[in-house]
């Protein structure tokens, strides 16, 4: 664990495996920090020969706070937004934390990665695979979108339970209770949790940092970046896209049209699976990517002896 400094702001990494095996680059979602990655899914990676490197975006769990910059609530953002334009009242886009990406990978002298992006990582992605292709030896989407306002929106249920303004929590105990209730809200449902290991990976997590304005910069960075289809069509990275049909925040639609927009992509839609990495299709996910990311290597192998 430790920090490195990525595009100018300092990012909280870790890795895993060793540094001579191809790098795999984990990108999680909005508010999400990087211990959200399950740590079987990364040995299981590590096992089958690959480097893992996981990070805490900006504005989240140990990577630098942007302060300085004004964080308005989703709803109200998403208003104004509409009268004074996203680009002028966000503080960055997600092509700024896709060029964080890009830091990292700098920081720690890797040369190309296969990108894994779940969600808002997913989005960030998409930018790092299109504007950095030789930085990127393949790219998988979990539970993501091209943003494309033409998509059917989230279950405005879901919206309202994650974004609804509330009083401020007045204990560690209630921010822990809300956590727990928005991920009964959007996860899998009999996912596989143990709901007392769940409730203790929470309280780690905001133990290991509570930070809400930091959440309500980055869903800034995702409005303002807008329809991301016009970088998307550009990839041509072998791309795997992995979602769920009972995902309420981010309907499948999305996913669909990641797909949709690369050419040579490969879809699977995991029925039943929620928008999280629940225990009961923990496996199924791993050997997807991990087979994806061997037939990335072996494709690459063979152009390279060609």
């Amino acid at each position: 664990m430790a920090l490195v400094k990525a595009n100018g702001i300092e990012i909280e990494v870790e890795e895993f495996g060793k540094k001579s095996d191809p790098a795999v680059l984990l990108i999680m979602g909005l508010s999400a920090q990087l211990t959200l990655w399950p740590m079987a899914f990364i040995d299981a990676l590590v096992e089958r020969g690959f480097r893992v490197i996981r990070f805490d975006n900006r504005d989240i769990g140990l990577s630098q706070k942007m302060h300085e910059a004004r964080a308005l609530s989703p709803f109200f953002f998403i208003a104004a937004a509409r009268l004074f334009g996203a680009q002028r009242l966000a503080p960055y886009t997600l092509h700024d934390m896709a060029a964080d990406s890009v830091g990292v990978l700098d920081a720690l002298d890797v040369d190309s990665a296969h990108v894994v992006g779940a969600s808002m990582g997913g989005m960030i992605g998409q930018l790092l695979a299109a504007s950095y292709p030789k930085r990127v030896r393949s790219f998988t989407a979990i539970m993501s979108s091209t943003n494309n306002p033409a998509l059917p929106k989230a279950d405005p249920a879901v919206l309202k339970a994650l974004f609804a303004k509330r009083p401020p929590a007045k204990s560690r105990d209630e921010i822990i209770d809300r956590s727990v209730e928005a991920w009964g809200v959007i996860g899998t449902k009999d996912g596989g949790n143990d709901p007392a290991a769940f409730r203790q990976r929470i309280a780690a997590a905001v133990d290991r940092c509570t930070y809400p304005a930091g959440v309500r910069r980055q869903v800034a960075a995702i409005v303002a970046t807008g329809d991301l289809r016009r970088y998307t069509r550009t990839i041509s990275t072998p791309t795997l896209v992995i979602h769920g049909s009972a995902d309420k925040l981010a309907p499948n639609a999305g996913g669909r049209d990641i797909a949709a927009s690369i050419e040579g992509s490969k879809l699977e839609i995991i029925d039943g699976m929620g928008h999280d990495l629940p225990p009961k299709h923990l496996p199924q996910i791993t050997e997807l990517i991990a087979d994806h990311l061997k037939s990335a290597e072996e494709k690459a192998r063979k152009s390279r002896a060609a």
